[in-house]
Order: C-alpha cells, then structure tokens, then sequence
C-alpha cells in the first residue's frame, strides 16, 4: 500500500529509489500520511557543523541519525500544518522503535526540503534551519551537482 500511495501521489515516486527501507504508514485507506525513514547520509557540512561534529565524531556517531527519505500528505488530507504535527509526533516515537528493530536509540532526525516545492516556513516551526544539501544525493561519489539543492533540518 504504501509504495502504491507514494507511486500515485508523491512528487518523486518510488521508483528512482527502489522500495523504501523503513516505513510508518498506516495500514487503513483512512490513513492521513505515509513516512519512510533511513540511515543518514554521511556527509552533509551543514548538518555536522550545526551538531559541532568532526570527521572522526560523525564516523563514529552516524548510526543514531536518521532522516525522512520520503514524507507524503495523502492529497484528500487538508488539514493547517499538519507537517510539522506529524513530524513532531514522529520524533517523539521512532527512536523506541528504532531502538526495539535495530538495538539502538536514535539521537537526531533530519529531513530534507525542496524549497522549489514545498514552503519551508510552516516545517520551520517545528525545526531548525541547518543549511542547504549540495544537491550530489546520497549515493553520489561525483562533484556534479543534480537540479535539487534541498533545505536541511533538524526534527525536534
């Protein structure tokens, strides 16, 4: 259900991802929003440098970052910002079930924002502005930028 309702509805579809690694979504058509979160990309300046990491701080400390690969409002929900809610009731539960599936808590969450997309100032209410992404992605082992320099924030 989920990759369908990502495939029909969101801007990026799943297909330029393949399936989505881990998912809290509901498992009822009354659902609301579908998540996907997944371990952090190593490298991103902004996010490091508002944590005060070094090299060998993000080396070891990686594992308790996570970030929201996909975040999608299903397009029947209208409802005044009902991002940053479910985002702070996201950030309130997924480290206990990180916790619970990979033995692990988890510290800080990060998500992504195309600022040509979506208005970042109603997500800024529930977080902070780290910086931008320098558009490589997070598969990426070139210099080439892509066409989508994201805005970077903190979950609270």
């Amino acid at each position: 259900m989920f990759n369908s309702l990502m495939e029909e509805h969101h801007y990026l579809a799943m297909s330029s991802r393949g399936r989505a690694p881990q998912i809290s979504c509901m498992e009822r058509w009354s659902s609301i929003a579908c998540l996907a979160w997944s371990s952090a990309p190593r490298h991103i300046g902004s996010r490091d440098r508002y944590i005060g990491w070094d090299a060998e701080a993000r080396r070891s400390r990686i594992r308790f970052i996570v970030y929201n690969t996909r975040f999608l409002i299903l397009p029947w929900v209208r409802v005044e910002h009902l991002a940053p809610h479910i985002l702070g009731r996201m950030a309130s539960r997924i480290s206990a079930d990180w916790q619970q599936m990979y033995e692990h808590p988890l510290y800080f969450l990060e998500t992504f924002v195309d600022r040509s997309v979506f208005a970042v100032h109603v997500i800024k209410r529930l977080t902070g502005a780290d910086g931008r992404t320098t558009g490589r992605g997070k598969q990426s082992n070139s210099y080439v930028t892509e066409p989508s320099i994201k805005e970077v924030l903190a979950i609270r």
